[in-house]
């Protein structure tokens, strides 16, 4: 409430005492009727009405009579509204004040939003999805593929949703930069990768910018700049991984799918991972990580691959995690590998127990990263790792490298794969 002099204060109430209410008192004093509540609450408080019971905003508290023809009154401000749960919430917890005989003086109602209700509405839509999704068809087998090899398609915090400006942040993104840069980068590593028997799609998280109606993150509920509806959204991003998953298809004997969960997209990550495992569940080349945790692994002869978003434990302290919770896997294994995103940066980092590497991205800064100045490059990578000896090579690929491959591959879809992947 803008502060106001004493006189003007004096005058509302004045107003309010010749006109006998809010409403009619507002009118004649050309304000708004809750801006004339709040100033007589505020001019109560300071005694400016006097102590005829009773004050606007107060209630009686006691009457204690002195004499046959009066009485001391005492006032304290008046309770609000009876409490009503939000829509979508439920008590987290109560806090009560009782006096000596064990009698409520006050109550606090701690609230959050309703657990049971969120896992139930993403039960329902994963279960629509089991019904109404047409399952994918099988895809041809592809001619020659080394079964020692596996590549290991590394992509992390597309944030697919977001919006940045380049006059700000440095480079534009968008939903439909997003879906191009990501589809183009996986046509090129794909396309120039080597022919290893089996393809790993480790989306590391936060594939999606925000994770429901309102563009925020759900844990902090810190504003993002959003780009789209989120039903948009949702829309591209599955129309995306789907053409991903064919094109690898197309290169790989065997095709295993990681939609690790993340901060920003918790809720999407849990119905991704149960979309894709019923959508493949008539292809037999193709398995789908539905597992609820946050922790995943891949075994591929005497190699282990870990994959974390990075959002609950870091490049410093992951691996203890990954040996103790994989323990067979780990113990079977002689090259360890985990991978991590969440920063937006590369590092590498060799422990004990296994090499801890966390990836870039391939989207561009949002405006928060770009004027707190947390910069990186973006890239992604496609590391092969043999069963025998573990990592044998790598690409590196950004965004510049990739910029139309999809499109020229598109192109020339009438000639045998084999013959686009030579020239």
């Amino acid at each position: 409430m803008t502060t106001l002099t004493q006189e003007e204060l004096l005058r509302r109430a004045a107003a309010y005492r010749e006109h006998g209410s809010y409403k009619k008192a507002a009118k004649a004093l050309g304000i708004g009727k809750s801006a004339l509540q709040e100033c007589l609450t505020k001019a109560a408080e300071q005694g400016r009405l006097g102590t005829d019971p009773v004050l606007p905003g107060y209630a009686i508290k006691s009457i204690a009579s002195k004499t046959a023809d009066g009485a001391w009154v005492k006032q304290t401000k008046a309770a609000g509204e009876v409490f009503e749960m939000p829509e979508g919430f439920a008590h987290k917890r109560i806090s009560n004040l009782s006096d000596g005989q064990g009698r409520t003086i006050a109550r606090w109602d701690i609230v959050e939003k309703d657990k049971e209700q969120q896992l139930a509405a993403m039960k329902a839509a994963v279960e629509a999805f089991k019904e109404e999704l047409p399952r994918a068809e099988p895809v041809a087998r592809i001619a020659r593929t080394n079964v020692d090899l596996l590549n290991f398609y590394a992509l992390t915090d597309a944030h697919f949703g977001a919006l940045s400006w380049a006059e700000e942040t440095g480079a534009d993104w968008d939903l439909g930069i997003a879906e191009n840069c990501v589809t183009d980068w996986f046509a090129a590593a794909i396309d120039l990768a080597p022919a290893a028997f089996t393809g790993v799609l480790a989306q590391m998280g936060d594939l999606a910018h925000y994770d429901g109606m309102e563009s925020k993150t759900p844990t902090s509920g810190h504003i993002l700049d959003a780009d789209s509806r989120f039903q948009k959204v949702v829309r591209v991003i599955i129309r995306t991984l789907r053409r991903i998953v064919r094109m690898m298809l197309e290169k790989h004997e065997r095709v295993h799918i990681i939609m690790a969960d993340a901060n920003h997209d918790p809720a999407s990550g849990a119905w991704l991972r149960e979309m894709f495992a019923a959508f493949y569940e008539d292809e037999p080349r193709v398995t789908v990580d539905s597992s609820a945790s946050t922790y995943y692994v891949v075994e591929h002869g005497k190699t282990s691959l870990f994959v974390h978003h990075g959002h609950r434990r870091n490049v410093g302290n992951v691996d203890s995690v990954f040996a103790g919770k994989f323990r067979d896997i780990y113990g079977r294994t002689q090259f360890s590998y985990a991978h991590l995103g969440h920063l937006h940066s590369d590092e590498l980092k060799t422990t004990n127990l296994m090499k801890v590497e966390r990836h870039e991205t391939l989207a561009a800064p949002d405006a928060y990263a770009a004027n707190g100045g947390w910069l990186s490059g973006r890239s992604a990578k496609v590391i092969t790792y043999s069963a025998r000896h573990g990592e044998v090579s790598r690409l590196t690929l950004s965004p510049q490298m990739v910029d139309g491959w999809s499109r020229r591959a598109a192109a020339n879809d009438n000639e045998p794969a084999s013959e686009r992947r030579a020239a």
